[in-house]
Parts: C-alpha cells; sequence; structure tokens
C-alpha cells in the first residue's frame, strides 16, 4: 500500500504523538528522524509496508547501527522510536501483529570487536571471488571486499569513492571519513590486482547498465549502473560469509576491525593504525591491541630483560 504504506501511517503516528500525546517539536522531530531513517533502511532492503517486516528485519536493522558506529545510547533511543511506531501500527490494525515488541537493543559492553581471523579473511576474499569468475558483479564484490580489508575503509567510505581518488601507480586511495576529513591509505597488491580486473572488465559492463546519464565517477556501481549503496555492500559481505562457511554473522564493520587488529598483531603501533583507521583519538583505536595471555607471557619472557 503505496500512500497508505510507510509515509501515511508515519504522518497518523506524527499527528498521534503530536495533539493526542502533546509531545515537544524537538522530540516529535526526534521520532519522525528516527522512523524516516528506518522505513528508508527498510525500502532499501526491498520492504515497502509495513505488514512486509518481520522480526528478523527490526534485527537486522539494530545490527546495522551497530556495524555504522552508533553509541549504546542512540541505539536505545532509535529502537524506542521504532517500537512506539510499531505499537502504533497495531492500534491501527496497519499490521496484524507487533513484530519489533521482542527486538532489544543490545547492551553496552566492553566485549572486542567482531574480528575475522587472517585464514577466515581469505576464505572469505576466495568466496567473493567465486573461482575468478569473469562477471562484472563478481568482479565487483571481489575488489570491494579486498578494498575493504586492505584499506580499513568505512562502508560508507568504500562506497563514496571516487576513480579519481585512487592513484594506481602510487598504490594509495584517498578516504573520506567522517566530518569530510580525508586521509591516504595503502592499497595492497592483492587489492590492486583486485581492482585492476573490476575496473578492466566489470565496471564499464556495469555503467552501461545506466539509465540515463551514466555513473562516471564512483568506483563502485550496482547492477543498475548507479553508485553502490551501503546496504548492497551488507548483502554482498553476508553472501561471501555463507560461502565461505564462516557460522557467525558478519557486517562491512567486520573487515575494518579485522584490518586493525591483523595490522596490530603484524606489529604496527597504535598510532599508525590511528591514523589509517581515520579515528580522531587514539583511544578509539586502543580497542585492537587485545592480546592473548599466551602472546603476552611469550612477549613478556621475550623482551623483558629479567624474565629469564
Amino acid at each position: 500500500m503505496e500512500r497508505n504504506g510507510f509515509d501515511a501511517l508515519l504522518e497518523q503516528f506524527l499527528a498521534h504523538i503530536d495533539v493526542e500525546r502533546g509531545l515537544s517539536r524537538a522530540t516529535v522531530k526526534a521520532y519522525e528522524s528516527d522512523i524516516r531513517r528506518y522505513t528508508d533502511w527498510l525500502r532499501g532492503r526491498g520492504i515497502g509496508t509495513p505488514k512486509a517486516i518481520a522480526k528478523h528485519d527490526v534485527e537486522d536493522y539494530v545490527a546495522f547501527l551497530d556495524a555504522a558506529g552508533e553509541s549504546a545510547r542512540s541505539k536505545a533511543r532509535r529502537l524506542a522510536s521504532i517500537h512506539e511506531f510499531h505499537k502504533f501500527a497495531l492500534a491501527q490494525h496497519a499490521v496484524a501483529d507487533d513484530v519489533a515488541a521482542a527486538v532489544k537493543a543490545p547492551k553496552a559492553s566492553s566485549d572486542l570487536p567482531d574480528v575475522l581471523s587472517i585464514d577466515e579473511v581469505g576464505r572469505l576474499l576466495d568466496a567473493a571471488a567465486m573461482h575468478g569468475s569473469d562477471d562484472p558483479v563478481v568482479l565487483r564484490d571481489h575488489a570491494l571486499l579486498e578494498f575493504m580489508y586492505a584499506t580499513g575503509s568505512r562502508v560508507s567510505e568504500a562506497v563514496g569513492a571516487d576513480l579519481n581518488d585512487i592513484d594506481m601507480d602510487e598504490h594509495v586511495a584517498r578516504l573520506t571519513g567522517k566530518g569530510s576529513k580525508q586521509r591516504l591509505v595503502p592499497v595492497g597488491r592483492y587489492a590492486q590486482e583486485a581492482l585492476t580486473a573490476y575496473l578492466n572488465a566489470g565496471r564499464s559492463a556495469l555503467e552501461r547498465k545506466a539509465k540515463g546519464t551514466p555513473e562516471r565517477r564512483a568506483i563502485f556501481l550496482n547492477k543498475r549502473g548507479r553508485r553502490l549503496s551501503r546496504q548492497s555492500v551488507w548483502e554482498i559481505i553476508r553472501l561471501a560469509g555463507e560461502r565461505a562457511h564462516i557460522d557467525r554473522p558478519l557486517h562491512p564493520h567486520t573487515l575494518r576491525h579485522s584490518f586493525a587488529t591483523h595490522l596490530i598483531q603484524g606489529g604496527a603501533d597504535v598510532r599508525t593504525v590511528q591514523e589509517l583507521l581515520g579515528h580522531a583519538s587514539v583511544t578509539t583505536t586502543q580497542i585492537y591491541t587485545h592480546v592473548s595471555p599466551e602472546n603476552l607471557i611469550e612477549t613478556y619472557l621475550t623482551s623483558h630483560p629479567r624474565a629469564r
């Protein structure tokens, strides 16, 4: 129901909390922002009506917020808005049941970020390559994931990257991060090879599918020849994870976490990793400095002058 779908229901909901519940203008605006972002994400997933939303969609959206770096407080507020919206939809008989009711906001914790082992990253990237397939979409997916692991880019930085942001001769890429801050990061050999294959044989095929003016700037294009969306990247890494038989949920930030952790484990100092990740504070980067007790003991025994 197009006009009777998200837009009409949202208008009714906002009128309800404004007039009947008498909430402040700022609170109404906050609800509107939260729910519009939620319904835009659902539309990007191919869901256009409240009746089509399932519990796992709400759970995936919360995971999406987590991967996007939302704070625990922000996630809790957004989910509270979603709960209110779904309760209203049920009261208005727009849905048969409240699929969001049992979805809880994840608790803030000091748990380490979700990281793949080096072997798992290799399996994931091999799975994305589909045994060397020359299909344009496969070439794109492989190049995208290689690029994200090579650069530690956020998903927004990867999909926002333009062709003139990569210098293949100098082996570097320019990423535009939060607050439009730019940084240069190296691009390793495997990523360069995957990008070259995609740019030579895949991107032009996708660009030709564009209706109207072709997309000339973006590196990564969707099947319609337009710039790839963040939601699409989520799906690409999920499917690659399934093919690689990695039996836990993956999200675009998993590659960023793995990039940082593997650099630290390989001997990179925290300040260097901070610059590569584009973190404003080194404190944020220090979550990647975790080591196992075994490594800690080994390092102590080999490094401390009076350990032995």
